[in-house]
C-alpha cells in the first residue's frame, strides 16, 4: 500500500501554507517525498479561486482589515470562499498516476472522505443533489465543507475546508463559492454541542487512509502539531 504521510503545522497563515504546498508539489513530482496530507487551520482569510468574482466579496479593503481578515488569490478551482479558526482544511499532495488519473473520481473520492466523517456523527452528507450541482458536502441543503483543488502532472494541491466550529458569521462577509441560494453550516451547529477539531482531525485521516487505499504514517518530525492535533 502507497504511505502517506500526515503533517499538522496547526495555525498558518495561508500565504505561508500556499508556498509550502507549491514546495511539497515540487519534491512529490521529483519523487522527493512521499504522498502528503497537510491538516491545518488559517487565520481569517478569503481566497479567490481561478473563477472567482470579486463582485461575491461584500465588504471593501477596509473593513476587511479592520476585522483582521486577509485575502489572497489562488490557483485552485472555484469561486471565493472563507477559511477561519475552527475549520479543518485538508491539502492532500498525492500522485495520482498511473491509477488514479481521473479528476471526477478524485473529487468524489475527498467528498467521500468527508461523508463518512459526517457519518461517525449521525449525519447524512451528501455531494449534491439535483438543484444543487455544486462542489462541496452538504447537509440538508447548506454546504458543510468546500473543495477546490488544482492538478498538476498529476500530483494534486489545494482541497478541503470542513467546518467543524467555525465562526460562521464571517461568510456574510461573502457569497460563498458564488451560490447566493444555499447556506453555510458547521458541525457545532448541526449538532449543538462543541467538537474536538483534533478529534475530527483522526476521523478524516482514517477515512483518507481507507478511501485513497493509502498507509497512513504521522510525519512527527515534520509535523510540529500543537497540543489538541493527532500526532502530538
Amino acid at each position: 500500500m502507497t504511505p502517506c504521510h500526515i503533517r499538522q503545522p496547526g495555525l498558518v497563515p495561508y500565504g505561508v501554507a500556499h508556498d509550502l504546498q507549491r514546495d511539497l508539489v515540487e519534491q512529490r513530482k521529483r519523487d522527493e517525498i512521499p504522498d502528503t496530507l497537510l491538516l491545518l487551520e488559517h487565520p481569517h482569510v478569503i481566497t479567490l479561486g481561478r473563477a472567482a468574482e470579486r463582485a461575491n466579496i461584500l465588504i471593501d479593503e477596509e473593513t476587511m482589515r479592520q476585522s483582521g481578515v486577509e485575502l489572497h488569490e489562488t490557483g485552485r478551482g472555484g469561486d471565493v470562499t472563507y477559511h477561519g479558526p475552527g475549520q479543518l482544511v485538508g491539502y492532500p499532495i498525492i500522485r495520482l498516476s498511473p491509477d488514479r488519473c481521473d479528476i471526477r473520481r478524485y473529487v468524489r473520492d475527498l467528498q467521500e472522505v468527508l461523508i463518512r466523517t459526517c457519518a461517525e456523527y449521525g449525519l447524512t452528507a451528501t455531494r449534491h443533489d439535483e438543484s444543487n450541482p455544486n462542489v462541496g458536502v452538504w447537509v440538508d441543503g447548506n454546504k458543510l465543507a468546500a473543495i477546490g483543488i488544482r492538478i498538476s502532472r498529476w500530483v494534486t494541491m489545494h482541497g478541503f475546508a470542513f467546518n467543524v466550529t467555525t465562526d460562521l458569521d464571517y461568510f456574510r462577509m461573502i457569497v460563498p463559492c458564488g451560490i447566493r441560494n444555499h447556506g453555510v453550516t458547521s458541525l457545532q451547529r448541526l449538532l449543538g454541542r462543541d467538537i474536538p477539531l483534533d478529534e475530527v482531525a483522526s476521523r478524516v485521516i482514517r477515512h483518507f487512509g481507507a478511501v485513497f487505499e493509502r498507509q497512513i504514517i504521522i510525519d512527527w518530525t515534520a509535523a510540529e502539531a500543537p497540543s489538541g492535533f493527532p500526532g502530538r
